[in-house]
Order: structure tokens, then C-alpha cells, then sequence
């Protein structure tokens, strides 16, 4: 792509705290610095990418270029990175799939998206594929509010993201998409345990009046955990049916925006004005 129209969503990403419009709106996007080969500069670009498990995976295909683009060459010199999700920016090392694994991942991005082995087709090589394995990092937000919100966002993201996949989805669920569904869930829990064991113990400790509001809190947990379960039973099922899977992401995707903003509601300016 050319470089103002990269710089274009680059600047609108991290205005939007990842959300972007046009070409790349609804989709799963990342900003990924690599420092150049030669120059020892950093170079920022736009990526769609996978999920795979805990790791985000990218493509180099160049939109079907013959050639690698130059930041698969700058990984290859130097394998450390910077990834921007919108909530969080972090290291990571990037890792070349080879062989058997490469293929699989690459076949999971194909059955979800044809476009991939079009672009392999027009090219005439194999297309890299790159695995971002976290190493150190945080939120971007300074303030502890704000950097909910964030990550809050995030999840309404990949929630729509998910809604949509599967309301388009065949009449068998995809490798891709069932990966996607569990990883959310799995992401979903972790924040909330986080929540129950650090979060709102401190601000109990801080802000007694926010008894009743954190009970309701840990209670909506319950909840939509219930929800997660069910959802993680049908999408693990071998004969998984999207047509059956609808109606449950549906239904948490009304319970959890519920508590999302009510959360916000009630924590986000008690968060933002808690000193270290």
C-alpha cells in the first residue's frame, strides 16, 4: 500500500484506540513496528491478522506481489518487534512457521478467507507466515479508567467481529472461527478473574460505597461466564452448527455490552482518579 494511505490508518488507529473506518472497518487489524534491515529505523504498517491461541499471526503477502514486503525482511534481521492493538502496545518476537505448522495455520486462513491463496496464486511463492509471540507490555492508556475503556473496546470489537463470521458462516463452523470463538471466550474469563481477584478488591478497599455496584459486578461475571461455557460447549462440539451457534452469541453479546457499560458507568471515573 502506499505509504500516506498506510500512514492514513496508522494515525486513525491510534486515535480510535484501534477502531478504523473504510477499507478496514470490522476487521481484525494490528500496527506492527519492525526495525529496518539496513537502516536500523523503525517502520510502523497496518496488518490484518490471525488468532492462534495467545499468539496473533500475519501473512506476508504483499497483496500478492512477487516480492516479500519489506517488513517480513526487516523480522527475518531483526526478530523483535512492536505490536499495537488499540488497548495495548507490546514486544513481541516474531516467528517464521515452517513446514506442517505453517501449512495448517495457513490452511485455517484460507477456508476463512479465499483471498489468501488467490494472492499466493497470483504471487508465485509460498507466503510467509509469521507468528507474534508476546514478550513485555502493557496498556496504552496512563490512566487506569481510560485504560479499561480500552480494553473494553476491544472486546466489542472482536465480539461484532465474531457475530458477523458466524451470521455468514457456512453450514459447518471453520477451523479459523472456532479457534477465534474459543480465544475470546478464554481472553473474556481471564480479564474477569482479574477483575474479581485484583480489581475489585481494591476498589472495595478504597471506596466501601461501591459495595452494592461491585456485587452486582462480580454477579454479572457469573453470568456471562455461564454464557462463555455454553458457548464454548457448541463451538468444541465436532459438529458444531452455526445456525445453532447464533442465537447464544447473540444472547451474550446483549448480556456482556450491558455490563461493559454499566462497568464504565460506575468504575471509570473512580479508576481514572486513583493514584499509584
Amino acid at each position: 500500500m502506499p505509504a500516506d494511505f498506510n500512514q492514513q490508518i496508522i494515525e486513525e488507529f491510534r486515535a480510535g484506540n484501534g477502531r478504523v473506518g473504510g477499507l478496514f472497518e470490522g476487521a481484525r487489524l494490528i500496527l506492527l513496528t519492525t526495525t529496518g534491515a539496513r537502516s536500523g529505523r523503525p517502520h510502523t504498517v497496518p496488518l490484518g491478522y490471525l488468532i492462534d491461541g495467545e499468539r496473533r499471526v500475519v501473512i506476508a503477502s504483499a497483496g500478492g506481489s512477487p516480492k516479500h514486503p519489506a517488513w517480513y525482511h526487516n523480522l527475518l534481521a531483526h526478530p523483535r518487534v512492536t505490536v499495537e492493538d488499540g488497548a495495548f502496545t507490546y514486544e513481541a518476537d516474531a516467528v517464521v512457521l515452517e513446514g506442517e505448522e505453517r501449512d495448517r495455520v495457513f490452511a485455517r486462513a484460507v477456508e476463512a478467507d479465499p483471498g489468501w491463496a488467490e494472492y499466493e496464486a497470483e504471487s508465485g511463492r509460498t507466503l510467509p507466515v509469521v507468528a507474534l509471540e508476546f514478550v513485555t507490555g502493557g496498556p496504552n492508556a496512563h490512566a487506569l479508567g481510560e485504560g479499561l475503556k480500552a480494553v473494553h473496546d476491544a472486546f466489542r470489537r472482536e465480539l461484532a467481529i465474531l457475530r458477523r463470521e458466524v451470521a455468514e458462516a457456512g453450514p459447518r463452523l471453520g477451523a479459523q472461527l472456532r479457534v477465534n470463538c474459543l480465544a475470546f471466550c478464554q481472553g473474556l474469563h481471564h480479564h474477569h478473574t482479574i477483575e474479581d481477584a485484583q480489581t475489585f478488591p481494591f476498589l472495595g478497599e478504597r471506596h466501601p460505597e461501591l459495595a452494592a455496584t461491585l456485587a452486582r459486578l462480580r454477579a454479572e461475571h457469573v453470568t456471562v461466564q455461564r454464557l462463555l461455557e455454553r458457548l464454548q460447549e457448541l463451538v468444541s462440539a465436532g459438529d458444531a452448527d452455526p445456525r445453532a451457534l447464533l442465537p447464544q452469541v447473540e444472547r451474550l453479546s446483549a448480556e456482556l455490552e450491558a455490563h461493559l457499560d454499566y462497568e464504565e458507568e460506575q468504575l471509570v471515573q473512580v479508576l481514572n482518579g486513583v493514584r499509584p
